[in-house]
Order: C-alpha cells, then structure tokens, then sequence
C-alpha cells in the first residue's frame, strides 16, 4: 500500500518568500557615504590609514627584530592601522545607522583617544630607539617611520577632537 502525500505546510514557503523579499530589499538599501571622505574627520581617516601604513612598512621592512622597542611600534601600527581600516568601512558603509545599540560616538572617542596615546607613546619609542648604524638603509626607514609616527599621532589627536566635539553634543 502507499501512503498519501502529506500536504505541505505553506508556512514553510510563506516564511522563505517573505526571507527572499526582506533580503532583496535590505541589500539594495546599501548606503554609501561619499560625502564623509570629503569632511576633515574622513581626510584625518585617509591620511591615518597612508600614513600609518608607511609606519609599519619602513620598519618592517628593515631587521626591526634587533631592536626590541620596534616590536611595540609594529603592534601600535599594525594593530590601529587595521581597526582605522574598519571604522572607515563602517563610516562610508553606514553600518553605524543599522547597529544603533552600539554608541558609536563613545566608541568612536575610546578609539582615538586610545589611539592617540599609544601612537605617542610609540612615536616617542620610535624616535629613541633610532640610531645610526654602518647600514644607512635601517637608520633612514627608521627616522621616516618616526616621522610619520608624530604625524599620525597628529592625525589622531585631530580625531578625538573631532570624536570628543560628536560625544559631547551627544551627551548634552
């Protein structure tokens, strides 16, 4: 004997349309923000993530193992360079207006803040760990990686400023 086919339960099909339909709509409602490339915290973004990248590039590609102090300024670069990467995803994406549990102009002003101490402090690292050498190639990438350490640590200052004004004007 053979057993009638069960009917199907429309519930099933209702649920997978109406997931199709709010997926379609939800992906072409992605919103970009090419206005914030064009603000001064979006040009203090750019020139973070240039600037820092040169950072840990002229060390990186010295013999920086021989010092032990350029291993904290590798992490302090490496380290913002990817998070500021991230936050200046989030900013042109505007994944910031879909997560609104997350306060983002506190997070924003931890980051910089935090952000502009320890880059000081690697700054500060960088430029007392440079020492001339019989090989000028380690000693020239090293003073250009302090160099542009102060001037990203500028760029952050920049950018608390900025993240401080956004949480204040927040919190009154």
């Amino acid at each position: 004997m053979e057993e009638p086919q069960r009917a199907r339960s429309h519930t099933v099909t209702t649920t997978a349309s109406s997931f199709a339909e709010n997926f379609s709509t939800s992906s072409s409602s992605f919103a970009y923000d090419r206005e914030f490339l064009r603000t001064l915290p979006g040009l203090l973004i750019v020139a973070e993530i240039v600037l820092g990248l040169l950072v840990w590039t002229l060390i990186a590609g010295t013999e920086y193992f021989r010092v032990p102090a350029f291993g904290w300024v590798m992490f302090v670069a490496v380290f913002y360079w990817v998070l500021t990467v991230f936050f200046l995803i989030i900013y042109i994406t505007m994944t910031y207006t879909r997560i609104p549990q997350v306060p983002w102009t506190t997070v924003g002003l931890c980051f910089n803040g935090s952000a502009f101490v320890l880059y000081l402090s690697a700054a500060v690292v960088d430029a007392s760990s440079v020492s001339p050498e019989r090989d000028s190639h380690n000693f020239n990438s090293w003073a250009a990686s302090s160099f542009f350490a102060f001037l990203v640590t500028i760029c952050y200052a920049g950018n608390t400023y900025f993240s401080f004004i956004a949480w204040r004007s927040r919190t009154i």
